[in-house]
């Protein structure tokens, strides 16, 4: 017995197989966020971009897909599944076929995982990689067996568990609805907060807001904890990573955090913190509702996508005759829980935390 567990750690070093929550919940966690950002955070971005200047060329399809039209930001977010295991292969260093396998297996964890697609590539890319690795280089047909291996484990692993990582990831969307029959004072702050979380998490706050129909205050209430988080490590981490930070973070997403939040969870405090504080103050206070696009709800600043979404409700509002006119207090009650109250209590909360020596120098630094 000893013997043979001496053969599988040389096994696992000769093939640089590290089993670590640094490996996987740092390193690939953190790739994957990066993923994440260059395909479907880019794309919403280029979409975005695209409708709100008439961009003609970004607006209209440019590929028929299975019958279904794309344009240029919606191939870039349809590959948000390949693009988050390829990235998390890089992290564990995966040999070229390996990396290579991993874009099916990324695809068909994404596609099964529903809302619970990110964190579905995650576990399910990291499994494949793994055992990718493990038989790289081990026989002599390596450009047969290793990517059958790679996408042969990875692709049945996702029929397996993303159907059901997409269920718990509902879970989420469960307390949100609950949340939603609460007094505007208390859903707004277990709204803000639940969506909030969710943005960051490796699971889909975007997909759960869609699949509730999250409008109206409580839609408000996600677009405050969305923005908290985004805006929030924005700006708290600002002294780390500069301007390259501030926008990857502010209009593309804190998700990019999740690998220093599992280093020290109490990085996440002020985040928290802040969109328990925001989240009521856009419901009680500037009554501020998302009647755009569901989707919108759980998008924050995310290419502006959360604050467009606001607009294009009260536009339609207008047109219909059930708001007469959009007031400076509508723009202002949308500019300071989007971007100012952020940018000013989460970092303030944050100074509080690095005074007890939770939060130190370097804590918040992106790889």
């Amino acid at each position: 017995m000893k013997k043979f567990i001496e053969k599988l750690k040389a096994f696992l070093k000769k093939k640089d197989i590290v089993i670590s929550a640094r490996r996987y919940g740092v390193d690939a966690l953190g790739a994957m966020a990066q993923g994440l950002f260059c395909s479907l955070l880019v794309g919403t971005i280029i979409d975005t971009v695209g409708k709100q200047f008439g961009i003609s060329f970004l607006t209209s399809p440019v590929a028929t897909v299975g019958g279904v039209e794309y344009t240029v930001g919606g191939l870039a977010s349809a590959m948000s599944g390949p693009a988050m295991a390829i990235a998390i292969g890089h992290a564990l260093k995966a040999p070229p076929l390996v990396l290579f396998s991993l874009a099916a297996v990324g695809f068909a964890s994404n596609a099964l995982g529903g809302a619970g697609g990110p964190l579905a590539v995650l576990i399910i890319a990291i499994v494949a990689a793994e055992f990718g690795k493990a038989v790289s280089k081990e026989t002599k047909v390596d450009i047969l067996v290793t990517p059958l291996v790679t996408i042969g484990v990875g692709v049945a692993l996702a029929a397996l568990i993303a159907p059901a990582l997409g269920k718990a990831a509902m879970w989420v969307g469960n307390l949100i609805m609950w949340a939603t029959d609460l007094q505007p004072f208390l859903m707004g702050i277990v709204v803000s907060v639940l969506v909030g979380m969710a943005l960051t998490l490796p699971i889909s706050s975007a997909a759960i807001c869609a699949a509730l129909g999250l409008t109206g205050l409580a839609g408000g209430a996600a677009v405050a904890g969305c923005c908290a988080q985004m805006v929030g490590f924005a700006v708290m981490s600002f002294r780390e990573n500069k301007w390259g930070g501030l926008v990857s973070q502010g209009i593309g997403t804190s998700m990019l955090q999740m690998g220093n939040i599992v280093k020290n969870p109490r990085i996440w405090i002020a985040p928290i913190l802040t969109s328990a504080i925001t989240g009521p103050i856009a419901t009680c206070v500037f009554k501020l509702e998302m009647n755009g696009a569901p989707v919108s709800s759980g998008m924050g600043t995310c290419g502006f996508v959360g604050q467009i979404g606001v607009y294009s409700g009260w536009a339609s509002e207008v047109a219909s005759g059930t708001k007469s006119t959009i007031t400076a207090f509508d723009w202002i009650g949308l500019i300071l829980v989007s971007f100012v109250l952020p940018a000013v209590i989460c970092p303030l909360i944050n100074l509080a935390v690095r005074k007890i020596g939770w939060v130190k120098d370097g804590d918040l630094k992106l790889g």
